[in-house]
């Protein structure tokens, strides 16, 4: 395919996308004059079959196939009502695969709405990856703090590295440190956080924040005080996360935050290097 008719098609593309709270979409009869259909009766054809690989997918049709009845103007001042649809990325990408292969424009929508959609899948792991990085650099925050705060209260890093555990061990229902890291095969040398879902490491970091507030608060010393007071704050979050119908042992790992920081990186260098020459 000519980088001219490429370049046509992209903009025309692009330039008939909509948006409704957030979400891109195309409408059918749009889609149908880009993808070289004249009529619509062999369009709806398509559509219905982009359907049914929708739901033999697991998807909810009405999620990205929603009605959208549109009104045209008639001679003689008469309007008339006619059947469309509100598409989303994943629905055109579907349409283009049971489209006519033979056309050009449907060879040019099955790989630009495959790109559009995996930029989309790299959006979000982005996004949910900066979220545990975010709550990942609290936890070290939080962390280095009450490290500091315990060492001028006469507790060494053995010490702190049991304070710690025994925070976990309240919050993982029983389970230690170690034996999470057993329960979830995280190797020996890794931090346990770094495997471990947003909400749990949010509910380590809070524990942990509030244990550095009451001891500057309450000038706690000694690692039996200090423990208590964090066992404390862990048993709060651990309630927190129950009332939630959430038990933080049982959540599964994560992937490696490191392992997925490359991935996603990786994935939107190699995106983004111009498929579509």
């Amino acid at each position: 395919m000519e980088k001219k008719l490429i370049l046509r098609l992209t903009k025309n593309f692009e330039d008939f996308a909509n948006k409704k709270d957030g979400v891109e979409f195309w409408f059918a009869r749009d889609l149908q004059s880009l993808l070289g259909y004249n009529k619509w009766e062999n369009f709806s054809k398509v559509i219905e079959k982009a359907k049914e690989s929708c739901k033999n997918s697991g998807f909810e049709v009405e999620n990205h196939f929603p009605d959208s009845r549109k009104t045209i103007s008639m001679p003689k001042g008469a309007t008339k009502e006619i059947e469309d649809f509100m598409l989303t990325r994943y629905a055109c990408y579907l349409i283009a695969q049971n489209g006519d292969p033979r056309k050009e424009e449907i060879a040019f929508a099955q790989s630009y709405f495959a790109i559009q959609t995996r930029r989309q899948e790299l959006v979000e792991q982005r996004i949910a990856l900066q979220e545990r990085f975010n709550a990942r650099n609290k936890l070290i925050a939080s962390e280095t703090e009450l490290s500091k705060l315990i060492y001028e209260r006469g507790v060494d890093d053995k010490g702190f590295a049991r304070i710690r555990s025994k925070g976990d061990e309240t919050l993982f229902g029983g389970n230690d440190t170690w034996q999470m890291k057993q329960k979830l095969s995280i190797p020996k040398n890794r931090p346990l956080a770094d495997f471990l879902p947003t909400v749990t490491i949010a509910a380590k970091n809070l524990a942990t924040e509030l244990t550095n507030f009451n001891l500057k608060q309450k000038n706690l010393k000694g690692e039996l005080n200090i423990t208590d007071e964090h066992v404390k704050n862990n048993k709060e979050m651990r309630n927190v996360l129950a009332k939630n119908n959430i038990v933080p042992e049982d959540l599964p790992p994560e992937e490696d935050i490191k392992t997925l920081e490359r991935r996603v990186k990786k994935g939107l260098e190699n995106n983004f290097k111009g498929k579509l020459k």
